[in-house]
């Protein structure tokens, strides 16, 4: 007899709930006599039946998710981030996965699933939705559970969501608020809402849960993780970027962070509205990118850099052939000529590993206007120079670095990585060669992110690298909120605004002129 038929069979041979089967229901919640007592011979007055904990879960899961329905006109950005903020509980996370009821009708409703389809990913989708609907109302009747039709709607997207999607991570994905989500275990879970990090009330039901949604998102892009191969970067349908690290090297438990991006690439429009840079950096830049300047994005972890190279990206003409190369395909360019490509790991037998490096060898010959690699970590950094001095102007890349000149010095290290022995004196030569522009991007101790500097590339001494910077973020305090109170200054006009003007792009050299404040800190600093 199949696992769906004992289900029907149960659910006929059980006792009624009244008879004083326990089944799922809470014995506080069984429906009691109303009105005084009567005689025995006329019976009890009948009361409305009185919900299950199912029933009750999900209503309020109903109530959480209308109560926390955006307004008809949200907000903008502005008025978000100056609102007080609590940490986030309840409202659209407060879901029944860990109801004693809902895990016996998932666990019902997944073995009927799995004896009738021998492998449930390779099923159509369509067709599965379908039966986990059946499936879960011949569970709630042989269960002798009761709810309406609008709970049982919400109860089969949840079980959609558990069989077939990601599970409590579905709900995390649609809140746009949330950009970044850190699983540290199945019973640890905190996000990234605004700038700051709260803890997230979503569970897993355990590690096996937890590595099972994992392997719906490594296997959807060709890649894998266990215990030969603990470690994985991977993408979301969306974009999102994926990091796994799984047991024995992670202690934890299965470990994920997801770093999520705009659905709609942020433009310079956006950037100057969050308070990244002003309206003038904007403008140098844009002619930087335009005149086929080299460009490096710097900064720290979770910075912005990639959401700052990807808007950097957008001004490139649209009849230039770009190509795009990254460990994992994170960029949105909307040009028309566009060609994306992406590292990949070793196989199970340590073979077929192509490496960025070998991707930058790659695109040199696939006639680039534009190369964009998403960050060097290693020996591509030698190709990339070598690539930037020999034709190839106007490519862009970011690196790890917490200063302009940090950076440098980083692409230095990263070229010896390459195993080719160079002086010093040579690989400093390539870079104030081939690097033009560095840009400096931090997140500050309130979460927002900001271009601290933007420096130019003045050439080797013959000693070092000069650098000079044009753009400075000038940090002044920080408030009762705990807010950074600063100001962007220029410093300096740029040596290369000759050449920005022969490429077609005029600036106004007067957007440069240090302004009384900057020239009180310059005094400050040099005292």
């Amino acid at each position: 007899m199949s696992l769906l038929e004992r289900v029907r069979t149960k659910g006929d041979s059980e006792p009624d709930r009244e008879s004083g089967s326990p089944a799922l229901v809470d014995d506080k919640h069984k429906a009691q006599p109303a009105g005084p007592p009567t005689s025995a011979a006329a019976p009890p007055a009948a009361a409305p039946a009185a919900p299950t904990r199912l029933a009750a879960a999900l209503a309020a899961a109903h109530a959480a998710e209308q109560s926390a329905v955006l307004p008809a006109n949200p907000p903008g950005w502005r008025e978000r981030a100056e609102r007080p903020r609590e940490p986030q509980v309840a409202g659209l996370e407060l879901r029944v996965w860990h109801h004693p009821q809902y895990a016996a009708i998932k666990g019902e409703v997944t073995q009927a699933l799995l004896q009738e389809y021998s492998d449930v990913g390779q099923a159509p989708r369509e067709r599965l939705v379908v039966r986990i609907g059946e499936l879960c109302s011949v569970v709630l009747e042989a269960l002798g559970i009761s709810i309406t039709r609008s709970d049982r709607q919400r109860l089969v997207e949840q079980l959609i969501s558990d069989v077939l999607g990601l599970g409590p991570l579905e709900m995390m994905l649609k809140d746009p608020e949330i950009s970044e989500i850190m699983i540290n275990g199945p019973d640890d879970v905190y996000v990234e809402r605004l700038g700051r990090v709260y803890r997230y009330p979503a569970k897993f039901d355990s590690d096996g849960h937890l590595m099972q949604i994992i392997d719906r998102i490594v296997s959807s892009i060709g890649r894998r993780v266990d215990e030969s191969s603990p470690m994985v970067d991977a993408r979301l349908k969306d974009g999102s970027r994926v990091n796994v690290i799984i047991p024995p090297l992670s202690l934890h438990g299965p470990v994920v962070t997801i770093r999520r991006f705009s659905k709609d690439p942020y433009t310079i429009e956006d950037l100057i509205g969050f308070g990244t840079l002003t309206a003038d950096m904007a403008t140098f830049l844009r002619a930087c990118v335009r005149a086929r300047r080299n460009i490096l994005i710097s900064g720290g972890t979770g910075s912005g850099k990639t959401t700052t190279l990807n808007v950097l990206s957008g001004w490139i003409p649209n009849d230039e052939r770009i190509i795009t190369i990254e460990d994992a395909a994170e960029l949105q360019l909307r040009q028309e000529h566009v060609v994306t490509l992406e590292s990949r790991p070793s196989n199970i037998e340590g073979r077929g590993r192509v490496t960025i490096r070998d991707l930058v060898l790659n695109s040199l010959r696939m006639r680039p206007d534009r190369i964009v690699v998403g960050e060097v970590r290693g020996g591509e950094a030698l190709d990339m120079l070598q690539a930037m001095n020999t034709g190839h102007d106007g490519s862009l890349t970011t690196v790890h670095a917490n200063s302009p000149a940090d950076s440098l010095a980083r692409l230095e290290t990263q070229v010896l990585m390459a195993g080719v022995e160079l002086p010093s004196r040579a690989i400093r030569e390539q870079i104030g060669s081939a690097i033009n522009l560095v840009v400096q991007q931090a997140r500050l101790r309130d979460g927002t992110r900001r271009i601290v500097a933007i420096s130019e590339v003045q050439g080797f001494d013959g000693e070092k690298v000069q650098l000079a910077d044009i753009f400075q973020f000038i940090q002044r305090g920080v408030d009762d909120e705990g807010k950074v109170i600063g100001d962007f200054q220029p410093c300096q006009a740029p040596k290369c605004l000759e050449d920005l003007a022969i490429a077609g792009e005029k600036i106004d050299r007067s957007m440069f002129a240090p302004s009384p404040k900057s020239k009180a800190s310059a005094g400050e600093t040099a005292a």
